[in-house]
């Protein structure tokens, strides 16, 4: 069982647009609403796969309340978190193009005794679990330092955990050894406080996560694909999009294959890639399904190709 914990969850509105014209009416070809969050995300992937995931996020108001129903028709165990203020919703709008533009609120502040109570949370529904895979930003009200107590919790609790959070968060949570963070380009960049213009940049950014204490680091690199450094080395897999539809949720989408095949070696990454290209071929934040999977279509190397210009690189 995978438990995800989402501190910052929404309600999810994808609009598909020919293109954005600011100042201009757009009218929508495709409209989607999805529970949303980072972790909700990765539960949904876990879910479409077939596998059990319990969702632990704190709710409030009529989004909240969808954001549960929604879960809960995809066969999600929702482990809710009642708080004051409404549960924040999201827009995206996805171009033909492939543009995406995002306009993220900012959520409601927790009380101190509805972080205690999430916490507490988390530590009952993390009983058996294999994973806890702990993602996104973090609300008003939780200190930087909120991931580092539930990494240390977790570990004290003998439950491996993934994080995939950015900023202090991040920097704050790798004293206390996370067993994997799942960083993009931008993110690994902004952590190490340096540009990434090759994938040696980024292998040299993943190691130095590692010597700050996450045991394992894995990378997305948007189109040129992802990399896993850990104890035993480091490897780079891809895969060809012809077409992509909407990337939203498809790191999310990777860390859950990664999780789902075990959480650490090559086939793991192997699986995270194919999750994550199967999804930026889909609408909005659709999840795959092993149907959508090609595995066939994956390489991963060994021999990390380190001299590759990123085709995005983060300045």
């Amino acid at each position: 069982m995978i438990l995800t914990v989402t501190p910052n969850p929404s309600l999810d509105r994808t609009y598909e647009v020919p293109s954005l014209d600011r100042g201009e009416v757009v009218r929508a070809t495709g409209e989607r609403v999805d529970p949303g969050g980072k972790g909700v995300n990765v539960s949904r992937a876990v879910a479409a796969a077939g596998r059990r995931t319990v969702a632990v996020l704190p709710l409030g108001g009529a989004p909240g309340a969808l954001v549960a129903n929604l879960l809960d028709r995809q066969g999600i165990e929702v482990a809710p978190v009642p708080v004051a203020g409404d549960t924040r919703s999201n827009i995206a709008l996805a171009e033909s193009a492939g543009v995406l533009t995002k306009i993220n609120a900012p959520g409601p502040e927790l009380s101190a005794e509805e972080q205690e109570l999430l916490l507490d949370t988390v530590r009952r529904q993390s009983r058996g679990a294999d994973w806890i895979a702990c993602c996104g930003s973090l609300p008003r009200g939780l200190a930087p330092s909120w991931y580092a107590d539930l990494v240390a919790r977790a570990h004290g609790a003998g439950v491996r955990i993934a994080l995939d959070t950015s900023g202090p968060a991040l920097l704050e949570a790798l004293r206390e050894g996370p067993d994997v963070v799942k960083p993009n380009a931008e993110e690994l960049a902004q952590a190490v406080g340096r540009p990434l213009a090759t994938v040696g940049d980024a292998v040299k950014a993943a190691e130095e996560l590692r010597e700050l204490g996450a045991r394992a680091v894995l990378a997305s690199l948007g189109a040129d694909g992802q990399l896993l450094v850990d104890g035993a080395g480091a490897w780079f897999g891809s895969a060809p999009v012809d077409t992509v539809r909407s990337n939203v949720g498809a790191g999310d989408s990777s860390l859950a294959g990664f999780l789902i095949a075990g959480g650490s070696g090559p086939e793991a990454l192997a699986s995270a890639v194919a999750h994550g290209a199967a999804a930026v071929r889909l609408p909005g934040s659709v999840m795959p399904t092993p149907v959508d999977l090609d595995p066939a279509a994956v390489t991963v190397m060994a021999r990390v190709p380190v001299d590759r210009i990123l085709k995005e690189p983060v300045s």
